[in-house]
């Protein structure tokens, strides 16, 4: 499928009048319908307030009217954001009829600017996952090879912009959600600091580390996403104040001269796959040829990162999803004898084996008998990695390393093994813990092989920095 144009070039063209968003729409529809049978990535369709939304903005551009920087660019959403004019599912049973009382924050901001959700991707329910084999609904497959997965918990939204479906999506990053499957998929993903984004209105998995990000065919188009959507937000009280840009979508003055960037020693030893390695040995190579200074970190907890996330995580997923009980909205089980009963059965019902082992191992770690055990010194394993991190970045101005250690697997391949499943976080959960951005860029790869992307991350609140190293390196990679 022919890709799409930069989102800047789309939004120009509807405003000049070369092309109309209803086009955009209805190409976007057209796409979904011919690709989504075999590759499954879309959960459901917005046709008519997507079509409504873009008549609406031809005819403000057509009477002289201003009209916003993505004015007519349509978008997919990934299932856990409230939208209107489709069902909120998050690929759960639970909340199969469940329609939003209200939409996003994100999706607010994005209307604002003219553009326009076409569809909800699949997702592991209640982005409990990392391959999308755990949607209630449906496995999405990878674009690249139909047999493998397309990573997770957004796999559905990083499968629908290597299809070509829309020129971005959304994706929410917990513990590497939206950098894991864009790496499996070969497209861009970007995490930004922790708080840049509000959550509000997006269906809460770990309220400490969930961060919303864009999946795109470019770091420009990233940037332009979280350009529009970053700021404070009163409906969420972890939003924090933008800091002055330093670089700006489209410039082409970005340069590696100058730059500090550690290579993390410890993302790179056992359990690295070895095609893995030799690619990102290699981006890094090429980092060095466009005049950065590469040195060598060690985050010594680092290795800890994976068992703190999956008793931290847990812990929040355990309460967040309590209020999934059968009484005030959507699944609720029939013929049961007591409020208990009601409880038990509803809850039975409507979650899946996943959703369930993450409320058990989270109740157990907050229980009181194991909370000093397991719960606490999580955190204190937490707040030891920041400080790490901390250290390294005041020797260094960048971070780089794998996004995952291998390449997309295969589907079912690690269904029966729920810590080999865990394991392919471990390359980007300490991030998270601390809360620093961090973007996927893809690596050039060898003809045959599935796609790779490199991780970059910097320091809490240095988005427009990192955006702009991920762009020289982009531009270094188009170049070769």
């Amino acid at each position: 499928m022919k890709s799409w144009p930069t989102i800047s070039t789309i939004a120009d063209d509807v405003k000049n009048q070369k092309t109309t968003a209803v086009s955009n729409v209805e190409e976007a529809l057209r796409r979904i319908e011919q690709l989504n049978p075999e590759y499954q990535a879309i959960i459901a369709v917005i046709k008519d307030r997507s079509i409504k939304r873009a008549r609406g903005i031809d005819e403000t551009v057509a009477l002289g009217g201003a009209v916003g920087r993505l004015a007519g660019v349509p978008f997919i959403a990934k299932d856990n954001f409230l939208v209107f004019g489709a069902e909120t599912t998050a690929a759960s049973n639970m909340l199969i009829g469940f329609n939003a009382p209200y939409q996003s924050t994100a999706i607010e901001l994005l209307e604002a600017e003219g553009a326009i959700c076409v569809a909800k991707a699949n997702l592991d329910a209640f982005a409990h996952g990392g391959s999308t084999e755990n949607s209630d609904f449906f496995i999405t497959k990878n674009p690249h090879d139909s047999t493998r997965v397309p990573g997770g918990s957004s796999g559905g939204s990083a499968a629908a912009v290597a299809l070509h479906l829309s020129p971005f999506a959304l994706g929410s990053d917990t513990g590497g959600s939206i950098r894991q499957p864009a790496s499996f998929c070969g497209v861009v993903g970007y995490k930004p600091t922790y708080g840049l984004v509000s959550r509000s209105g997006v269906i809460a998995m770990a309220s400490s580390t969930d961060t919303i990000g864009p999946l795109a065919a470019s770091v420009d188009d990233a940037a332009l996403v979280i350009d529009v959507m970053s700021g404070v937000d009163p409906l969420d009280s972890t939003t924090i104040e933008r800091t002055t840009s330093s670089y700006v979508p489209g410039s082409s003055s970005t340069s590696l001269k100058g730059k500090k960037i550690g290579i993390v020693k410890e993302y790179f030893g056992e359990g690295l796959d070895d095609n893995v390695e030799s690619v990102i040995r290699a981006a890094i190579e090429s980092l060095k040829q466009s005049g950065a200074e590469v040195v060598e970190v060690s985050l010594p907890s680092l290795s800890l990162a994976l068992a703190a996330y999956y008793i931290v995580v847990p812990a929040e997923i355990s309460s967040n999803l309590s209020r999934y009980d059968g009484q005030r909205y959507q699944h609720s089980a029939t013929d049961t004898e007591s409020l208990a009963e009601s409880y038990e059965k509803s809850r039975s019902e409507g979650f899946g084996a996943e959703a369930k082992r993450r409320i058990m191992i989270g109740t157990h770690v907050l229980s009181s008998g194991y909370y000093d055990a397991y719960y606490k010194k999580a955190q204190l394993v937490r707040a030891k990695i920041i400080r790490e991190l901390d250290a390294a970045f005041s020797d260094v101005d960048f971070m780089v390393g794998p996004v995952a250690p291998t390449t997309a697997f295969k589907i079912g391949e690690n269904t029966e093994d729920p810590v080999a499943m865990y394991l392919q976080d471990i390359m980007t959960v300490g991030i998270s813990l601390a809360g620093v951005p961090a973007i996927s860029v893809p690596c050039a790869v060898p003809v045959g092989s599935m796609p790779i992307g490199l991780q970059l991350f910097a320091q809490r609140g240095q988005d427009a920095q990192l955006l702009s190293i991920a762009k020289a390196f982009e531009n270094h990679r188009a170049a070769s």
